[in-house]
């Protein structure tokens, strides 16, 4: 079975976030792996411990998604592939969808693509939607458990009503939630591997295909309105003189 998984790097989810102009500021907050990726990533190895195969993770980003890449391999990630260009430096999840949607098809023969439920950074949450779009393949969201039975994957489901079963020939797509179990942490000797691993970096040309279109993005800065709140301490010498008081102010407000 070969197994896709999407990884992101993003900032921390401790960082303090500011806007200036039209762009977001994320301070010197360190970048790390997107903490919803790592679910996928582990539903993905528990998948090839039980069925066997290898787990591809892949990031569309700068350079720095290679930490990220790298934290999936130390996980136990067989293969791991940055996709980068500079016609890439501004992206919609449409526009990340056809990528990434490019990248599978250059794979070929994959069973299964796996996203965390969102990224940290944006939080949508349809990019994995977006992408099983333009393959053709089902998508099966909130997953959080898995079984693979011959050509077909069927999944709990976790919604807010409780647990739903469905199933879905394979390839499919899969957005992974935190039920799938909690990530392992990377190994000492994983950590090793991953530092000596050869991450192919993939652009545009190599992947066939043109630069999505551009969409508009607009960042304001939006600061409520002010307004000035005072507060009156009505006292009196019993709740009935008090309630009296306050009868009265209600009624020459108009409140009622």
């Amino acid at each position: 079975m070969k197994i896709v998984v999407c990884v992101k790097q993003v900032p921390d989810s401790e960082a303090k976030v500011s806007a200036s102009g039209d762009k977001i500021i994320w301070g010197e907050a360190p970048l790390v792996i997107n903490p919803f990726d790592e679910y996928a990533v582990e539903g993905a190895l528990l998948q090839k411990e039980a069925a066997g195969g290898t787990v591809t993770a892949i990031c569309l980003g700068p350079e720095a998604g290679r930490e990220a890449l790298k934290h999936a391999l130390a996980m136990g990630a067989d293969e791991a592939v940055l996709i980068s260009d500079p016609a890439l430096s501004v992206l919609d999840t449409q526009g990340a969808a056809q990528i990434l949607a490019a990248a599978v098809k250059k794979m070929g023969d994959v069973d299964m693509l796996f996203f965390g439920r969102q990224t940290l950074d944006d939080g949508s949450g349809i990019t994995a939607a977006q992408t099983a779009r333009l393959l053709g393949w089902p998508m099966l969201g909130y997953v959080g458990h898995i079984q693979v039975q011959g050509g077909s994957v069927e999944v709990s489901r976790v919604i807010e009503e409780g647990r739903q079963n469905v199933k879905a020939p394979i390839p499919a797509v899969l957005s992974i939630v935190q039920s799938i179990g909690e990530p392992r942490y990377p190994s000492f000797m994983g950590i090793r591997k991953a530092s000596k691993a050869t991450i192919a970096v993939w652009t545009l040309a190599n992947l066939g295909v043109t630069s999505p279109r551009q969409y508009v993005s607009r960042v304001e800065l939006l600061t409520p309105p002010s307004r000035e709140v005072t507060c009156e301490i009505i006292s009196g010498e019993s709740p009935e003189a008090i309630a009296a008081v306050l009868a009265d102010k209600v009624l020459a407000e108009k409140v009622l």
